[in-house]
This record gives structure tokens, C-alpha cells and sequence, in this order.
């Protein structure tokens, strides 16, 4: 091979000199990895490169090989910031912490963050619980969407699904694994039954399981206790979607175990005396309202 053509074995050198590698791996290997180029189109990326003293992502840009989102998406693999592109992955698109990173609405997402990691998790609280009022107010899509915000800051987070009236998260993720949350407090499963979502590097989510005759019963057993003192050793960040306070009171004992809760209400909707009452229900437990959201999911 002529030594003045740069093969794709190079990809390593070149992005150690180049301003648009920082972090870990470099753009020429991860959109190879992606599937967004092949090594043949590395190579002639290479050669515009050299030839024009372009950095990787301008001059893949630039032949129009990749797209400027393509780039974004591996700039985020570079960084410890995964996301998706629209339709890729098995998860509803309304996780638009996944899909859509760099709207206002994930901007929100990114803010209440902030403010749980100042007021409850700088604390040394590694467990929170999402509450609403009623059904219908977004809890379950927020619990979701505030996950992955967690996972993408670092942080080992577990997403519980402790509606075991009506759950969602084995919706929204796509779940495979049919046992859960249910079937641990029941005894009839452990910690295995938890999906580790490969997409985020530090998200794991356990559904709700097995629907139960007796719900709130099976929420008041020790064996909550229990699978809470076994997630604080391996989880950072816990986050558990509960059933609606104003609907039973399964809500309390998950909220207990906590020790505190994000209160959920809905843009337009929630009336005001049926947050009181949910904000009631959470303090009878002990447990303290740490804030309130109004929410447009």
C-alpha cells in the first residue's frame, strides 16, 4: 500500500490529534460501531481529513456519509451521555429523555434533576418514590423519563415499578423478563428478575411483575424492606412509581420505605384539594414531600 494513504487502522492516531476527539473512544471508531459508516467510507473520510485538515465528524459531514445528528449521537457515546435516534431501540417514543435529549421539555427533566440531587440525594437519601394524585397525571412517564436523565449524570440507577394496580414501565421499556416487583415480595423471585436496559450504561429497571390479587398486603410485607436494603447497596439512585395516593393507600408503605416522594400533578387538571389530600397521605407515613411537579407529559 502507498505509505502516503491513511488506512482505517489509523482511526486510533489521527483522533488523538485531532480537536474533535475527547473523552473515551474516538468519533472514527464509535460511528463504525454504530453502523454509520463502513470501512471503506472510514477511508476515504480519513484521506478528506488529512487532505483538507478537517476534523473526522466535519469531513464524514462533509462527503455526506453521516448526518450532523450522527455525529451528536457519538459525540453523546464519547462523553458518557447515551441517547437514541427515533426508532432505534424497542422503547416507546415517549421516553423523550431517550429520544429527544436536547428539547426544553428534557431540559426541564435535566433541572428537577439538579434539584432532587440538591434537596434529597446530596443528603445521603438514595430513594425516592413518585406519587400522584389521581391516574391519568404522568407519574409513571415521569418516573421513567427522570431515570434516564439520572442514568445519563452517572449516577447506578434502579427504576421500580410499584404500580401493581396498573403498570407501565415494562410497557415503556419493552421488558421481556414477565416476573417483577410483585414477584419478589412474594418471594417467588430476586434480585435476577431486574433488566439492566443496555442503551443506558447505568439503568436498570425492575416492573411491576405478576398482577396480584392483594396488592397492598403484598406492599406491607418485610420483604420490601428487605429488597430495599439489598438495592441501597448496589444503586445509587432509586426511584419508585407508585399507584396514586388518592386511589388506595398502596401508595403509603412504598413512600414509607423511602422516606420521601416527588409529588406529581398535571398542568390544567389536578385540583388543589386533591393535591392537599395526597400530600396528607404522604406525610401520615413519616415520610416527607420533598417537592411538587406540575407536569405536561
Amino acid at each position: 500500500m502507498d505509505n502516503n494513504v491513511i488506512n482505517v487502522t489509523d482511526l486510533v492516531k489521527v483522533s488523538e490529534t485531532s480537536s474533535n476527539f475527547g473523552g473515551k473512544g474516538n468519533i472514527g471508531l464509535l460511528l463504525l460501531q454504530l453502523g454509520k459508516i463502513s470501512v471503506e467510507d472510514a477511508e476515504k473520510i480519513l484521506r478528506t481529513q488529512s487532505e483538507l485538515g478537517l476534523r473526522f465528524g466535519d469531513a464524514a459531514v462533509k462527503l455526506g456519509l453521516v448526518t450532523e445528528a450522527d455525529i451528536s449521537q457519538a459525540l453523546a457515546m464519547q462523553f458518557d451521555y447515551p441517547y437514541l435516534q427515533p426508532g432505534q431501540g424497542d422503547f416507546s417514543p415517549e421516553l423523550v429523555a431517550a429520544y429527544q435529549p436536547f428539547t426544553q421539555q428534557v431540559e426541564a427533566l435535566r433541572a428537577l434533576r439538579s434539584q432532587l440531587m440538591l434537596r434529597w440525594f446530596s443528603e445521603g437519601y438514595k430513594s425516592l418514590a413518585i406519587v400522584s394524585a389521581n391516574p391519568g397525571e404522568g407519574a409513571s412517564l415521569l418516573a421513567a423519563n427522570l431515570a434516564i436523565v439520572f442514568s445519563q449524570l452517572g449516577q447506578r440507577t434502579l427504576l421500580v415499578d410499584a404500580n401493581l394496580r396498573d403498570p407501565h414501565q415494562k410497557q415503556y421499556f419493552n421488558l421481556k423478563e414477565n416476573r417483577g416487583f410483585s414477584d419478589i415480595l412474594a418471594a417467588r423471585a430476586g434480585m435476577e428478575v431486574i433488566t439492566k436496559v443496555e442503551s443506558f450504561v447505568d439503568l436498570s429497571v425492575l416492573g411491576a411483575g405478576t398482577v396480584p390479587p392483594n396488592p397492598q398486603e403484598l406492599l406491607s410485607r418485610d420483604t420490601f424492606t428487605q429488597f430495599m436494603n439489598q438495592a441501597l447497596t448496589q444503586y445509587d439512585v432509586i426511584l419508585v412509581d407508585v399507584t396514586p395516593a388518592n386511589v388506595t393507600s398502596d401508595a403509603q408503605p412504598a413512600v414509607a420505605r423511602c422516606g420521601g416522594a416527588l409529588l406529581v400533578s398535571r398542568m390544567n387538571s389536578t385540583r388543589l384539594d386533591d393535591l392537599a389530600e395526597a400530600r396528607d397521605q404522604i406525610t401520615v407515613t413519616g415520610a416527607r414531600v420533598v417537592g411538587a411537579v406540575i407536569n405536561d407529559f
